[in-house]
């Protein structure tokens, strides 16, 4: 069957700081082709929607595919769907991706028709199943399958992450993906799955807290075939076990592999893991991701991070020691006034790390969900990207947005300006004289692309689409909250689960 798949458009934060490989997808068309399918990429994040309608019209798709890892892109892609299908009437349009399998149900009733299926959980294991039963019927055994009809089987799981590689062949413009001046940049995935329950998160409660690791030597080869000199690791806590980084550094040592790293962890890890970060930086670490979340001890209780601010700020000073440069995440809690943001922009200010901010979102599949959901001022797909604020402010909104962006300025100021295009002038001219011009569009998009107008602007627009609900009752067993179990309570068809469309009603 000709099979394409999509990932949709940027979200604002993207538009300056980064433009990842669609990796997911990438391992999602692998496993397509594996089963023998002919399958083409649209990644809309490099190329546009005149691009995916001339793929329509000319490659004349059977199945299409929608990767839908944030909320913010549903709307996009139910309209692009309903575009599909006024061309190809009998094309099989299909949802999957990690935001998505939360909604599954409500996404179904708002697309009217226009979407299939919407597949939940991890969409490598369901391709062989899914395509097959398009072509030959079945549709109601797929694992993970939502279809107006009920649910099917439970989502099943990768059993090892060493396969399907993924499938970068088939990007257009692989040059186009970068992360700060790792530019390009391709990405990999050493673990899948995190084992902390943060508040704010949904990655624990996709994955059922479970955790799985790529071998080393799969790792290792993946890693030389990439050709990009840059490489993000995308999983969620680096080099949680020890043992896992120290053997992947051995194959790449034995292999000679040399290339700049960025990726993410915890505090704690960091801390109690240093030798394996170290060794890691002789293979070329250069940048870390460390969410701190908050800077004080109540704020880390609020969103459950299991860490405390001492430790937090005792990783600031390991990673300077072995030489990474950090970005610290904090996240912004609507309920700020106008002094706390000035901590913050002094924090910020006294540090030389980069300072990113975060608004404190509820998630469909967060915890925080469930205990914010009822405060929503909106419910706009489009606004739940962590850039916007979505229960009540403290100060006026308006207010509230101009704190925020002149407190991220303080980014701006410290690392995108001028002065850094000096500083940073070899790296800059390295890039522009391979062609790579992302890294530099980027030192000065900051104030176009952040601005409380634009923001605030963002709250009046049209909303043909809104969030559920989540059912009133709170969260008795956080197994609830799971999208793989072991054992899942919906072995096979069921009506419709709490808080689709029925409960959304009874609201």
């Amino acid at each position: 069957m000709r099979v394409l798949l999509v990932h949709p458009s940027p979200l604002m934060y993207s538009e300056i700081f980064l433009r990842l490989e669609p990796l997911g997808l990438e391992r999602v068309a692998a496993a397509a082709r594996e089963a023998g399918h002919e399958v083409r990429v649209i990644d809309l994040q490099v190329l546009r929607h005149k691009d995916l309608r001339a793929a329509v019209r000319c490659f004349r798709p059977e199945v299409v595919g929608f990767s839908l890892n944030y909320l913010a892109n549903i709307p996009e892609a139910i309209d692009l769907s309903r575009a599909i299908k006024r061309d190809l009437p009998d094309c099989f349009v299909f949802f999957g991706g990690h935001s998505v399998s939360f909604v599954a149900d409500d996404v179904l009733r708002q697309a009217e028709g226009c979407v299939d299926a919407v597949v939940r959980g991890e969409g490598e294991p369901a391709m062989a199943p899914l395509l097959e039963a398009v072509r030959d019927g079945g549709l109601a055994q797929v694992p993970g399958i939502v279809t107006a009809d009920g649910w099917g089987p439970a989502p099943k799981m990768l059993h090892s992450i060493d396969s399907p590689m993924p499938a970068r062949d088939l990007m257009r413009h692989r040059r186009r993906y970068f992360i700060g001046e790792l530019d390009p940049c391709a990405s990999i995935e050493f673990t899948r799955g995190c084992p902390w329950d943060c508040s704010f998160c949904s990655a624990w409660t996709f994955y059922g807290r479970s955790y799985r690791k790529a071998s080393p030597r799969a790792a290792a080869e993946e890693l030389a075939s990439i050709q990009e000199p840059n490489v993000f690791i995308v999983d969620d806590v680096a080099f949680i076990r020890p043992e896992h980084g120290d053997a992947i550094a051995a194959e790449l040592e034995k292999r000679r592999i040399r290339k700049q790293y960025y990726l993410e962890t915890r505090a704690d890890v960091l801390l109690r893991n240093t030798e394996v970060f170290e060794r890691w930086t002789r293979l070329g670490l250069r940048y870390m991701f460390l969410g701190m979340e908050a800077l004080d001890a109540e704020g880390l209780d609020l969103f459950r991070k299991r860490v405390n601010p001492d430790d937090n700020f005792r990783a600031l000073e390991t990673a300077r020691r072995l030489g990474i440069n950090v970005a610290i995440n904090l996240i912004v809690d609507p309920a700020w006034d106008e002094e706390r943001f000035r901590l913050v922009r002094e924090f910020a200010l006294s540090v030389p790390e980069i300072v990113h901010l975060t608004v404190m979102t509820p998630y469909p599949g967060t915890e925080i969900w469930h205990t914010e959901s009822r405060r929503l001022t909106t419910r706009d797909y489009r606004l739940f990207d962590i850039q916007h604020a979505v229960v009540p402010t403290t100060l006026p909104l308006d207010r509230f947005y101009a704190e925020l962006v002149r407190t991220q300025s303080v980014i701006n100021r410290k690392h995108l300006g001028l002065r850094t295009a000096f500083g940073a002038a070899r790296v800059l001219g390295d890039r522009l004289l391979h062609g790579q011009t992302n890294f530099a569009r980027m030192l000065w998009k900051f104030n176009r692309v952040y601005n409380p107008d634009r923001q605030l602007a963002d709250h009046r627009r049209p909303v043909r689409y809104e969030l559920p609900l989540p059912p009133g009752a709170p969260v008795g067993n956080r197994r609830e909250l799971y999208i793989h179990t072991k054992q899942s309570p919906r072995s096979g068809p069921s009506p419709r689960p709490l808080g689709g469309p029925a409960a959304d009603q009874a609201q």
